[in-house]
């Protein structure tokens, strides 16, 4: 019944906006309908829910333009990246009861790769928001908000190297101070032109 309640508030909202956004927010539905029984079925649950996390941005861009123009979509990928690399640090906390429960993540189809995997999805994230900082004009402060976040990144790298339970759940939470770095560079960017 919540969730019913959330997407009726939700739809409610979204009437607000045009027609593109409207259709756009049905496929946000159907992957958010569908994220919750990924583990059963796919070793990819978390790539479901970065698309899940992600699909506000092109929202975002039909809402206020009309139309997603192709950096949007360097932004949805760097989210999806980004989702699955962190998320995939939360699941190797719970891989251990995952495999003995017989439900799926990428932490466990990883396996011993699963650092090397995150560091690639990490680095990903970062060349696909360089691309679209050039598309958008962003400068030396955007550039500073990611050298701090690769700095995060190279921190849970570190933290990580034994795969122990609470260091895997310490950089999952880490990534928040990534994200704060981001958000912080691209307002200074913005503000001090």
């Amino acid at each position: 019944m919540f969730f019913a309640v959330l997407v009726l508030a939700s739809f409610a909202l979204v009437l607000c906006t045009n027609a593109t956004t409207v259709w756009l927010s049905f496929g946000g539905l159907l992957i958010a309908f569908c994220y919750p029984f990924m583990k059963r079925y796919t070793h990819y649950p978390q790539v479901v829910l970065g698309a899940a996390f992600s699909w506000g941005m092109p929202m975002a861009f039909t809402a206020e333009t009309g139309h997603v123009p192709s950096a949007a979509w360097l932004l949805y990928l760097a989210n999806l990246a980004w989702t699955v690399a962190y998320d995939t640090y939360y699941a190797m906390t719970d891989r251990d009861d995952d495999l003995r429960i017989g439900v799926k993540s990428t932490a466990i189809l990883f396996g011993n790769s699963d650092r090397l995997i995150i560091a690639i999805l990490q680095g990903l994230m970062v060349a696909c928001l360089l691309l679209a900082g050039v598309r958008f004009g962003l400068g030396g402060w955007f550039h500073l908000g990611i050298a701090v976040a690769v700095g995060c990144f190279a921190w849970q790298s570190w933290k990580t190297r034994t795969r122990e339970r609470m260091a895997c759940f310490e950089a999952f939470l880490h990534n928040h101070w990534a994200g704060l770095a981001i958000f912080v560079g691209l307002v200074l960017d913005y503000a001090l032109r």
